[in-house]
């Protein structure tokens, strides 16, 4: 009988969360790798070289991969013979666990949990409590399967219900394009299939631990009905041409995991939960030995890639850049920005709304400045700002009006822009700009100044003004409101059919 003890169990859990959060699974540089060499999209495989480099950057600086170090999600499948020291629960050690892992001081990395959901919307500080999964089963061993989930994919996931002889491929297929790229491709796709709504959904997440074997699969051929989906599914998803960060190319998704459950005879629930770019996953066991010990990838399992701007990249002195000079940028455009440039999201827009709205001033000059849409991690040791990538800019849509009109030169983010978005931006003869999202400690090295402007209570959602040099951007909605990720997607969604014929 094994004796888990609770200081054991707490340390192995942040120290897994540590790992993560600048480790990524070997499974996934191989993979990323192979789909780099074989991207024809020049936009596509630079965002990929972007995020090769910063895997790299992150595994040797030890600091995180992305900026959202995401949500706790826990798999604790504890061996009936198994015994714990102490009175702990086990949502309590793991909380214990995120607790010391998140405050880490020297790789601090940024809570956002926030409690209140439907109201205050408070961040906890800590990023506690994780969402913790138990179940029993047979043995004396305590298996655990970390994941760090972060945000902008967690929130494309989605649930159906099917009717049995409906497709599960066509459901699919139709959901994807609808996802964009804010889940940060190229990345996995977990789907659940069967037992209930909400065990559909958990299947699909559990499914996301598996490692990318898809390769694998391909060349040994399917021998279950499940692979051949997972095959099926794998090469139609990356014949939609979305590629690396919605850019357009032929790689969107490296692999497609499934997990199934049985169902009730009239039901078909089907669950789609992506993960992105950010991949942050471990497994391992307590036995009642001690701490869990973490193996580091190799670093000879990284391709030798290191991204540098391109020599056609654009130089842009934000001191000196006028509205004239943002009209004559054209979609894909390469930029490296140089000056200042202010950041806000989600909370710091509801705030200046309510301002507006009660005739309040603004506490910052937007005229002729570009707003960078990012929640950065706190700087340790020297630097400027911790990885400070940027965040889905779809969610700040309904606030664009407001703050176009506030003389804003543009804004900068990751993914696409909605419709009515696009509309605002070509009203005011704005820009948006796109950076890498996977490439966070990356882009924050192009920050070399850091401070707050407003809602410094707010944390990492405040307005902060960051003095950035040659920071990578592309121009992902030209003045007249044309979007690369309506346009790039489209033109490799034909070049591949073409190809397939």
């Amino acid at each position: 009988m094994a004796l888990i003890k609770t200081q054991d169990f707490i340390a192995s859990v942040a120290d897994a969360l540590q790992y993560i959060s600048y480790y990524h699974p070997e499974d996934y540089i191989r993979a990323l790798a192979v789909a780099y060499e074989k991207e024809q999209s020049v936009a596509a495989k630079d965002a990929i070289a972007q995020i090769l480099t910063n895997s790299r950057m992150c595994a040797e600086g030890k600091r995180p991969l992305c900026q959202d170090t995401g949500i706790v999600v826990a798999f604790v499948k504890v061996g009936m013979q198994a015994q714990f020291e102490g009175d702990m629960t086990l949502e309590e050690m793991v909380n214990e666990g995120v607790r010391r892992a998140y405050l880490h001081p020297d790789n601090t990395l940024r809570a956002s949990i926030v409690n209140d959901p439907a109201g205050a919307r408070k961040n906890t500080k800590d990023n506690t409590p994780a969402i913790t999964h138990v179940e029993m089963v047979a043995g004396d061993k305590v298996d655990i399967q970390i994941a760090a989930k972060g945000g902008g994919s967690e929130n494309k996931s989605k649930l159906v219900m099917l009717n049995p002889n409906e497709s599960i491929v066509d459901w699919v297929l139709e959901v994807v394009p609808k996802m964009g790229a804010g889940w940060c491709p190229p990345g996995m796709l977990g789907i659940g299939i069967g037992g209930s709504a909400e065990k559909a959904m958990l299947l699909a997440k559990e499914s996301l631990m598996q490692p990318i074997d898809i390769q694998e699969l391909q060349a040994r051929g399917a021998q279950t009905k499940i692979e051949e989906l997972r095959l099926e599914l794998y090469e139609k998803v990356n014949q939609l041409g979305i590629g690396a960060q919605g850019l357009g190319g032929l790689t969107t998704v490296l692999d497609v995991k499934i997990l199934d459950y049985p169902t009730h005879a009239a039901s078909l629930p089907v669950a789609i939960i992506p993960n992105c770019a950010a991949t942050r996953h471990v497994h391992f066991t307590l036995d009642g030995s001690g701490i869990a010990e973490l193996t580091p990838p190799s670093p000879d399992i990284y391709p030798d890639v290191h991204w540098a701007p391109s020599p056609q990249a654009k130089r842009v002195n934000l001191e000196t850049v006028t509205r004239e000079e943002t009209q004559s940028w054209k979609n894909g455009d390469t930029l490296l920005l140089t000056g200042k440039i202010l950041t806000g999201r989600d909370a710091a827009h509801k705030r200046i709304k309510t301002m507006l709205e009660k005739g309040e001033p603004l506490p910052v000059d937007f005229n002729n400045r570009f707003i960078y849409y990012v929640g950065p991690v706190d700087a340790v040791r020297d630097e400027a700002v911790g990885p400070a990538g940027p965040t889905t800019a779809t969610r700040m849509d309904s606030y664009t009006d407001m703050m176009l009109n506030t003389g804003l030169l543009g804004s900068i983010g990751k993914a696409e822009r909605g419709e009515e978005a696009l509309e605002e931006i070509a009203k005011h003869k704005s820009v948006y700009l796109m950076a890498v999202g996977g490439a966070a400690y990356l882009v924050s090295k192009a920050i070399k100044k850091s401070r707050v402007l407003a809602f410094e209570d707010l944390g990492m959602e405040a307005i902060y003004e960051f003095d950035v040099v040659d920071m990578p951007v592309t121009v992902a909605v030209s003045a007249n409101g044309e979007s690369v990720h309506n346009t790039g997607p489209a033109e490799w969604k034909k070049k591949i059919a073409l190809v397939a014929v």
